[in-house]
């Protein structure tokens, strides 16, 4: 079953939108997957650490990160009931108290392998991740996986357990005060041998990357130039999504272009001859898997090479062992979807050009409280339904986020003002239309903001995939006002013989006369039907107890796991 590790996991404390009769809990077991959701590198409280220990530099997370793809048959994030005061912000405050997490008084020691197996209780918890050692024993009740799957890394190099979950996860930043030094050199070693080291030089492609297609099925680059424009041109070699695949960034004279063909990514990344205007065309033959994009310069003249290699250049990796790459957008408008909904209009810069395929979510980054936040989010379309034309046409991102006023990350963005900076991630997931190119039924079964994914997926199914004869969305809130677009889509499904909704709520008010209840197998089996020479897909997004449940009744029901899609958060 592919499922997608994450689309819009909002607040991780308050993950409450959908009809689960399981709550917020999941027995979904991975290792560190609800460490602070959201937070990324923080280099500024560490340069003091790394240059007195002298830590490699290396990219966070490491090229061998595991992130985004959870095992099969695991649907969720195996998270517990925290004690009051215990919350995400309650950690921060106190790593910030001042008080010795690490019993060594502030110093910083060399830990051999033999003295990290010592500290494998409850209260007393070291670990390594990456080298680096933290006594974590005092992180034990803040911790959203519960005690258990934090002792799995007690007094062992937890980093390849680690690295199982998302990238956007910063240990570095959260345990920072936690830091008890880092490996002795025979240890490291032994790390290294799990983990391989980034390459010397930012040019080759990294060494944790596994076999890769034959080297005459790697993409190629080349360029051409007038006058007044340079003009790169991709040959990727292979047919190229019609979604939409390539993310190009040019600013200050450094050209940044991925281009994503199926779980591989090809990168250029250059520092340019010569000064450019920060505008940037790109053309794709998706038949012939061609890509040009076109440059135009700051001054007429000829130049006599294109530009010289920055890190990861010309490189062809595997997607999920490519770091993270933000850009600041600008937020244009934010627009009130229902009572605490709101539709975020980021505009990109000048010099980017991003489609973000349907099925795949961005990540935005803000600074709170000292310590970088991070949070996925699934774009939708301004307007529902949106004419396929119309979307190619639109170059600004549009999220719908559900504001939590106890949350973390949302109150922040709800503060911005028109004209405000964001930071906001390329394109991830690993959700593919091409298993849907044959199917005739598609079901879409969605809670709260669960929802977004399904929007666009809409859309693709009715007007880009004739196969699919009938799409049904089954879409539980817990009452009326929280159904999100519920005009749009009671209008759609009026005017289109292709589309069904069905709504279920789980605490109706007395004048509601539609489903009741939260996800069982009643709902399911009277909702979704495989009918005789039928192909039928279904698409799950919700809370990770809602996932988790609703993917078991599917499986009980008959559905086979190369029939099921988890969008998980």
């Amino acid at each position: 079953m592919p499922a997608d590790n994450q689309t819009d996991s909002e607040e991780e404390e308050e993950e409450d939108d959908g009809g689960s009769e399981g709550g917020n809990s999941s027995s979904v077991v991975t290792f560190f997957s609800s460490l602070i959701s959201g937070f990324v590198r923080k280099w500024g409280c560490f340069r003091t650490v790394h240059n007195m220990l002298n830590v490699p530099t290396q990219s966070f997370p490491a090229p061998s990160s595991q992130q985004r793809i959870s095992p099969s048959g695991q649907s969720g994030r195996n998270k517990v009931a925290l004690k009051p005061g215990h919350s995400l912000m309650d950690w921060i405050r106190f790593a910030k108290s001042g008080k010795d997490l690490t019993g060594l008084r502030g110093r910083l020691i060399e830990v051999t392998e033999e003295e990290l197996r010592k500290h494998n209780r409850r209260e007393d918890c070291w670990t390594c991740i990456r080298g680096m050692v933290y006594n974590v024993s005092a992180y034990m009740d803040y911790h959203p996986g519960g005690e258990e799957e934090l002792m799995k890394a007690a007094g062992v190099d937890g980093t390849e357990l680690f690295d199982q979950v998302h990238r956007w996860v910063n240990y570095e930043s959260m345990l920072k005060e936690c830091l008890v030094g880092r490996m002795s050199t025979k240890a490291a070693t032994a790390v290294r041998a799990i983990i391989p080291p980034p390459p010397v030089t930012g040019l080759a492609s990294p060494t944790s990357v596994a076999p890769l297609p034959d080297k005459d099925s790697r993409p190629r680059y080349d360029w051409f130039q007038t006058d007044g424009t340079v003009h790169l041109v991709v040959y990727t070699r292979r047919k190229i999504p019609s979604s939409g695949c390539t993310t190009v960034d040019l600013k200050a004279g450094v050209l940044r272009l991925e281009v994503l063909l199926g779980k591989m990514s090809y990168m250029i990344h250059l520092r340019l001859s010569d000064e450019v205007e920060e505008n940037v065309a790109v053309h794709t033959a998706f038949s012939v898997g061609k890509i040009q994009v076109s440059i135009r310069k700051g001054t007429h003249g000829k130049w006599a090479s294109l530009g010289q290699p920055l890190e990861s250049h010309n490189t062809f990796v595997r997607q999920k062992d490519r770091a993270l790459f933000y850009r600041d957008c600008v937020l244009v408008s934010k627009t009130e979807v229902n009572h605490n909904t709101y539709l975020f209009r980021l505009q990109l810069p000048a010099g980017t050009v991003m489609h973000v395929p349907v099925g795949k979510h961005v990540y935005l980054k803000a600074l709170i409280q000292d310590v970088e936040v991070v949070r996925p989010y699934t774009p939708v379309e301004h307007i529902f339904p949106a004419a396929s034309k119309n979307w190619s046409q639109e170059s600004d991102l549009y999220l719908m986020i559900k504001v939590y006023p106890g949350g973390v990350f949302t109150p922040h963005l709800s503060s911005l003002s028109v004209g405000d900076r964001v930071a906001v991630s390329s394109p991830e997931g690993t959700f593919s239309l091409r298993p849907l190119r044959d199917v005739t039924n598609l079901y879409l079964i969605a809670a709260g903001t669960g929802f977004t994914p399904m929007a666009r997926l809409i859309r693709a199914a009715l007007e880009d995939i004739e196969t699919i004869g009938n799409t049904k969305l089954l879409f539980f809130n817990r009452r009326e006002e929280d159904i999100l677009w519920r005009f749009e889509l009671d209008e759609l499904a009026a005017n289109n013989d292709r589309f069904q909704v069905e709504h279920v709520l789980s605490e109706p008010s007395e004048r509601w006369t539609g489903w009741k209840g939260q996800v069982n197998e009643p709902i399911l089996a009277e909702m979704l039907s495989k009918p005789d020479g039928s192909k039928s897909y279904v698409c799950v997004c919700g809370p990770a107890a809602f996932t988790e449940l609703t993917l078991g009744l599917l499986k009980h029901q008959g559905f086979s796991e190369q029939e099921l899609h988890a969008f998980q958060g």
